[in-house]
């Protein structure tokens, strides 16, 4: 019977665009084999309250549906489907994907693609059967699951084949992955559920306690991308920020300084730092060796906080930088492994109930 549904399975590939997807926390990045990162939206839904339903015409997914965060009638909310690297509403999470997977393919639903994609080293094996069965019912014809780091490293040109040890740091928006890489494989590797969510809420909670002010999540977000940091700056920034006072409840303006700023990150930083530290620990010592001169790549949002990477080589004494372009680094490795199944078999998981 299996040789019946062969040329339906070439029909099918013939049509669709393969893609590699990294479903983070807070932004969804797609890339098509030969043609790069083509979609790059944040990872939130408007849904109807009574209902569950998400609204109509794909209109609140994505950058519409965060412009809604903190804004909508009572009659809907805007809602992150995944926390913390994993899938917290599968329903939402499928209807998402299937709009990203829909939208790639310019709106032809009857094409289902082959999909790579890429998720957190934690995660448990019924969390990674649960992110398969959500790409199928989304659409995908057939679905492989990838380490985020192992993308990473791919996609940042690591020696990641090779018999040398390569340490990624990816700091996404509701986790952190540290993995030793090596051989095709992680060596050591974790998952801390401290990231760039935490680094929000460490600056919502400073100016809730330091000036009386109640902001929401993106307004934080603006205040960590202009003048947050985690190592001194050259010249030291200022900003003004708006929200409601914690009083009176009327709205207020202060001014918020980047030295405040880097003390109220001092404490997810440092977390990060300790996890980077117990995976160098784990380490073998030959891997140590080569880490002395290869150092760490850091890659994810949370990389382009300003001084990061100085911030840990201070704390670590071995070599960091941030890889180019950390933001889509996952999503260029999982777009690479398209090109290179065969060559990458060995690191990932694929659904095996065909």
């Amino acid at each position: 019977m299996a040789n019946v549904f062969k040329p339906l399975e070439w029909a099918l590939g013939r049509f669709s665009v393969d893609m590699g997807i990294d479903l983070g926390t807070a932004n969804t990045l797609v890339c098509v084999r030969g043609r790069g990162i083509i979609l790059n939206e944040p990872s939130v839904v408007a849904v109807k309250k009574e209902t569950g339903e998400v609204l109509l015409d794909g209109m609140a997914v994505g950058n519409t549906a965060k412009a809604m965060l903190g804004k909508t009638p009572g009659s809907i909310e805007a809602i992150r489907p995944l926390k913390h690297g994993v899938i917290a509403d599968f329903d939402v999470t499928e209807k998402m994907m299937r709009y990203f997977i829909t939208k790639v393919h310019e709106g032809r639903h009857w094409v289902k693609p082959q999909v790579v994609i890429a998720v957190p080293v934690g995660i448990t094996a019924v969390e990674r059967r649960a992110v398969i069965h959500s790409a199928e019912r989304a659409g995908a014809r057939r679905v492989y699951l990838i380490d985020e780091p192992m993308a990473a490293g791919i996609g940042c040109d690591l020696p990641v084949t090779e018999a040398r040890g390569s340490l990624v740091v990816d700091i996404g928006g509701g986790t952190t992955e540290v993995a030793v890489l090596s051989l095709a494989g992680a060596v050591v590797s974790t998952s801390l559920r401290v990231a760039g969510d935490d680094m929000d809420e460490a600056i919502v909670q400073h100016l809730r306690r330091h000036h009386n002010l109640l902001i929401g999540e993106q307004t934080a977000e603006r205040i960590k991308l202009t003048i947050g940091s985690a190592f001194p700056m050259e010249q030291e920034l200022s900003m003004e920020v708006k929200g409601r006072d914690s009083v009176s409840g009327l709205p207020r303006r202060t001014t918020v300084t980047s030295i405040e700023v880097r003390e109220a990150l001092t404490y997810p930083v440092r977390q990060i730092c300790d996890s980077v530290r117990g995976i160098l620990e784990e380490a073998p010592p030959e891997i140590s060796a080569d880490l002395v001169d290869t150092g760490i790549t850091m890659v994810g949002g949370g990389a382009l906080l300003y001084g990061i990477a100085d911030a840990v080589a201070e704390f670590l004494g071995i070599p960091a930088r941030v890889a180019d372009d950390p933001l889509t680094a996952v999503a260029r490795g999982t777009g690479i492994f398209l090109d290179k199944l065969d060559v990458f078999s060995r690191v990932l998981a694929a659904d095996e109930e065909d």
